[in-house]
């Protein structure tokens, strides 16, 4: 399989972004897919795009969208003052998945988190999705903590 091209997202990424987060069982109903996008996402992208502390990834083949994700570096007094690297917001496309795209988008990660010196690689997933579970198992997270969350 031919290597992704990746890159930083641009404005102009927002409507493919979006329409990858909303293709899926959890997502469909936590996006807003219209033909004007919500402001919010907008401010979102502008204060992610502007810290200098996150990345959203764009991941490429024949100048198509294959997939997204954000990485966070997250300065923290634990591990000796390590940074932890925050994997979040992975997406493949519903067609191309179980291509090993996901697999090379999250190896790049893994890479990217390295060059910034992390002391700890970190994500999170629903516990519905079950193969996403498997995937980063797979890959050789472990699932070591439980996690919590609060909607607002």
């Amino acid at each position: 399989m031919k290597e992704l091209l990746v890159r930083k997202m641009r404005l102009n990424d927002l409507p493919n972004i979006l329409l990858l987060l909303a293709d899926d069982e959890l997502g469909k109903h936590r996006e807003e897919i219209s033909a004007q996008i919500h402001e919010n996402y907008v401010q979102a992208f502008d204060a992610i795009n502007t810290d200098p502390n996150q990345f959203l990834a764009v991941f490429e083949k024949n100048n198509q969208i294959v997939g997204c994700l954000q990485l966070t570096f997250i300065p923290s007094l634990t591990r000796h003052g390590g940074l932890r690297g925050q994997i979040e917001g992975v997406r493949v496309c519903s067609k191309l998945r179980g291509k090993g795209y996901g697999r090379q988008m999250i190896s790049w990660a893994l890479k990217k988190c390295r060059q910034q010196g992390c002391a700890l690689i970190q994500l999170t997933s629903d516990k519905s999705r079950k193969e996403a579970f498997h995937f980063y198992q797979n890959l050789g997270f472990s699932p070591s903590h439980e996690g919590f969350k609060m909607q607002i």
